[in-house]
């Protein structure tokens, strides 16, 4: 597998963390969205992924983006550890919170988007982030075990890390969302996650190296 990816996508984030928990080694092709005007708009890149964007993952003959459609398919083939439960009703919760933060708060503060707010683009995505983190910190207290949803990683897990890393270096203040920042930190306490974080991808910059 090739996956296309940038160091401090979110959306990379999510798939980088579902190939390591399911042991799948890949090699990576960097992608700097903002080198060279965003290398994510060259014609080669577009040929491969017409939205533009990371990821994108080479595998089994095909190429796949959008981060939620990839990490479907890896579930599919690759069903160990299973990253959506069996239940219907626990699945489905956890389909509930991976869509809140994938469609309800990371498109709304993504590059694209603030390029777009100008002067005004850390009040954006501050404001964008928390009116989403009031929103999945109350849903979390009906669904939260250790993590996102029970005592299992779940998909929902692999959407929460990387948003609150982004809320973080958008500053904004964490001390109204107590279960958001609990499950985080036991969440990056993991091998997967860490491996996968941004600070040790290898298109890091050396000065944001861990």
């Amino acid at each position: 597998p090739i996956l296309y990816s940038y160091f401090r996508s979110s959306c990379s984030w999510r798939v980088r963390i579902a190939l390591a928990l399911k042991g799948i080694s890949y090699d990576v092709v960097p992608v700097n969205l903002l080198k060279d005007g965003g290398q994510q708009f060259s014609a080669e890149f577009k040929a491969m992924n017409p939205m533009q964007q990371v990821p994108a993952l080479k595998i089994d003959g095909i190429t796949l983006s959008q981060s939620l459609a990839i990490i479907h398919y890896l579930e599919d083939t690759h069903p160990n550890p299973r990253l959506l439960p069996q239940d219907p009703k626990t699945r489905a919760q956890v389909r509930m919170i991976a869509d809140l933060i994938v469609s309800g708060i990371q498109p709304l503060q993504n590059l694209s988007v603030l390029k777009q707010m100008g002067e005004k683009k850390t009040e954006w995505a501050q404001n964008c982030i928390s009116s989403g983190f009031q929103a999945l910190e109350q849903t979390l207290q009906h669904t939260a075990g250790r993590y996102c949803v029970g005592d299992e990683v779940s998909m929902a897990d692999l959407c929460l890390v990387p948003q609150v890393f982004n809320a973080e270096r958008f500053k904004v203040d964490m001390g109204p969302y107590p279960m958001i920042t609990r499950i985080n930190k036991a969440l990056l306490e993991l091998e997967a996650f860490k491996v996968s974080h941004p600070s040790r991808q290898p298109d890091t910059p050396a000065e944001l190296r861990a």
